[in-house]
């Protein structure tokens, strides 16, 4: 991830982390677009072959994921978070988390139906 990249995602995660969010509002981060947000905000810790990672930390894989078949597991995860994983819901927009949840859903092999919908972010939310 660039220098700059990292600092950008860090301010706007230490924002949300903070709840400054509903002063700032959502979508700080730029990226638009699932492929672009994963290779933004994703591929660093899951790879960007979304096979995932050990070492500092264990970063789950993506690519062959059963646990995404079902829509609203990377929905709640993206935006809440879930252990070390940072709750991305203050920082992305309905769009941005419906765009980077139906990413990962169809690719990496695989190939999950039902795409996730802007309205059900904000119901999750």
């Amino acid at each position: 991830m660039k220098p700059t990249t990292t600092l950008f995602l860090a301010a706007a995660l230490s924002l949300a982390a903070t709840g400054a969010m509903a002063q700032a509002g959502r979508n700080l981060l730029p990226q638009q677009g699932g492929e672009a947000l994963y290779k933004g905000i994703c591929q660093d810790c899951h790879m960007p072959d979304g096979r995932g990672a050990e070492g500092a930390g264990h970063y789950p894989a993506l690519a062959k994921n059963p646990k995404l078949e079902e829509p609203g597991y990377p929905l709640s995860v993206v935006v809440s978070g879930l252990k070390s994983m940072p709750a991305f819901g203050g920082a992305l927009d309905d769009q941005q988390v419906a765009d980077v949840v139906n990413y990962i859903r169809t690719h990496f092999g695989n190939a999950y139906k039902n795409p996730v919908k802007p309205e059900d972010v904000k119901t999750a939310r």
